[in-house]
């Protein structure tokens, strides 16, 4: 009982929160604008239940093509209770010009609510697919990448925007993106501005309503004139389209296609900062700014430092220019500014500040002057350029060494007297020395470079020959090559000689890696009799057989058993001999 208490009590809170709400009835199009020969989407929704006979407007100079559809939808989220009831059609205009949809009635608890009246605007007819329901056509149709820019005409120096905003219409639903090309741009300063997420925003396009999301937006400063490209953005979409069907509970049933989009080239003009009028100390500053010098103390002793701030504040290019350096009396010993910046790059330009801090130091005792300083910009909306100069400042150095004056001494106008050790008058002629008296042609080291080649060429004809010999001696070559393995596999036990165990255990591994470099097997794992096996069938003699299997004895064994340094010396030739030998055979 208290169950079903609980489910009733339920059920009336719901329908009294229905009920509670005032009704209204929507008109909602997919377009306001169309050619004469395309089709309009319209939709009459009510959000209170308990609507009856709805009356559709009479749809005056447009053609019913489609509908009514009818669809139902109510939802309880957090407390709150919604509830959609709606009525679509698909009309197509009969004229153009601007036409207007009725309004369509309803009854709710014998209450009639009326919707608002819809203009349309009908254009020339359009080029339109033989299918006009293809999903493809529906999408382009739907959905648009723009590239919005603040400004076309900027003067060099001055920051625009550019924000890339993806229009979708309530006709489509959008479940995947992804940037396939970002845009470049080529002859602009460029700053990304962080975007806090893509919050979905109403707004207009080609005068319908749509919705939209900013993608990408970027600060941009042009550095030249001349007509300045911005690249378009490509972007791959999976697109939701409505395919004309309505599931069981009566949602619309859609198709997912994807497709490329992307955004128009821009082309921006930047005009040239104008001649007349520029100041012999601009830098390229373009803004409104501020100007300061300030001395941080203009009384002190000597070698006591002062700190001359020069900051220029407000918005504008500040990353894109100089400050004016500050000029000191020798005096003044100044140090290399110090740079700081305090700059926010936003979506309506540059603001902060630029400061260079400089450091002095005094010297001798006196009064010293700074002398003023000026910084000029460009104001582009005033169309303009501006001068903000600065005070004199001194310093006033009133503890430390004085500085000596010189002496005036009255100079006397003379003749110059030419002498050796003083001024001499300008030579007019030149007399040239040979310095390198020494002949190269018939020297000792010219007849040595010409019997060179004399001794040369029968010296290298006697090595060739010698070559040639050797390379002919196939049993010698054969011998030479052995001998040169057997000494690379048994240099690590060489080095062990007088080590009992380090060397035999060096031994018995350079054996097995012979074996395994020659053989392609491992045979540190198998046995002695396989080893002897694969030996026989390899056709090596059974002497060399034996001896292999002797030095592979003798190593087991003499790591249990006393042996001298002399024992080592003929085991380790034993070794050799049979690598020798086998390599022969093998």
């Amino acid at each position: 009982m208290k169950l079903k208490f609980y489910i009733s009590l339920c059920i009336c809170i719901i329908s009294a929160a229905i009920t509670a709400q005032e009704a209204t009835l929507k008109t909602s199009i997919s377009k306001n604008k169309l050619g004469i020969n395309q089709r309009l989407r319209v939709e009459f929704s009510i959000d209170k239940q308990g609507g009856d006979n709805f009356t559709p407007p009479n749809f005056t100079n447009f053609k019913v093509v489609g509908g009514p559809s009818q669809s139902v939808s109510q939802s309880w989220i957090n407390g709150d209770v919604s509830f959609r009831q709606s009525y679509t059609y698909i009309v197509q205009p009969k004229k153009k010009g601007e036409l207007s949809i009725g309004s369509a009635t309803v009854k709710i608890n014998g209450k009639l609510i009326r919707s608002t009246p819809v203009k349309i605007i009908v254009l020339d007819a359009v080029d339109i697919p033989k299918n006009p329901n293809d999903p493809n056509y529906i999408a382009q149709q739907n959905i648009h990448l723009v590239a919005e820019i603040s400004k076309t005409r900027p003067y060099v120096g001055e920051g625009i925007y550019v924000e890339y905003r993806l229009y979708v219409s309530e006709n489509v639903s959008v479940y995947d993106t992804s940037v396939t090309e970002a845009p470049t741009y080529i002859g602009f300063w460029n700053q990304e501005i962080k975007i806090n997420g893509f919050p979905v925003k109403m707004g207009k396009y080609n005068g319908e309503n749509y919705r939209y999301i900013v993608l990408q937006k970027a600060l941009l400063i042009p550095t030249k004139t001349g007509k300045l490209s911005i690249d378009p953005m490509k972007m791959d979409i999976v697109i939701g389209v409505p395919s004309g069907r309505s599931d069981f509970f009566g949602n619309a049933i859609t198709k997912n296609v994807r497709r490329e989009f992307a955004s128009a080239k821009k082309i921006i003009n930047p005009k040239e900062l104008p001649f007349a009028g520029k100041p012999a100390n601009f830098a390229g500053a373009v803004g409104t700014f501020n100007f300061k010098v300030s001395l941080s103390k203009d009384i002190l002793k000597a070698n006591e430092t002062s700190q001359v701030k020069v900051a220029v504040s407000g918005k504008g290019n500040l990353k894109l220019f100089e400050l004016p350096a500050i000029e000191t009396p020798v005096e003044l010993e100044r140090y290399q500014p110090e740079r700081k910046e305090r700059v926010r790059v936003k979506s309506n330009g540059i603001s902060g500040a630029v400061t260079d801090t400089y450091t002095v130091v005094p010297q001798y005792k006196g009064k010293y002057k700074i002398p003023s300083v000026s910084f000029s910009y460009f104001n582009p909306k005033e169309r303009k350029y501006k001068t903000i100069a600065t005070e004199d400042f001194y310093v006033d150095v009133q503890e430390g060494k004085e500085l000596v004056q010189a002496d005036t001494i009255a100079l006397q106008k003379q003749a110059v007297v030419s002498t050796q050790k003083s001024f001499r008058y300008i030579a007019t002629k030149t007399h040239f020395i040979t310095l390198e008296k020494k002949d190269f042609f018939k020297s000792i080291l010219f007849y040595l470079l010409l019997l060179l080649p004399m001794v040369a060429i029968p010296i290298g004809i006697f090595i060739g020959k010698k070559n040639e010999e050797r390379n002919q001696d196939f049993v010698g070559n054969k011998l030479r090559k052995a001998q040169k393995l057997a000494k690379k596999y048994l240099s690590e036990a060489q080095k062990q000689l007088g080590k009992k165990e380090a060397f035999y255990e060096a031994l018995e591994r350079a054996l097995h890696n012979y074996l395994k470099a020659k053989l392609g097997i491992e045979t540190a794992d198998i046995s002695k009799e396989k080893i002897t096996e694969i030996l026989e069938d390899k056709k090596i003699e059974k002497r060399t057989i034996i001896q292999f299997i002797e030095v592979l004895k003798s190593s087991d064994f003499a790591r249990y058993t006393p042996y001298t340094a002399t024992q080592m010396k003929a085991e380790f030739e034993r070794a050799k001999e049979v690598i020798i030998q086998l390599d022969k055979q093998l």
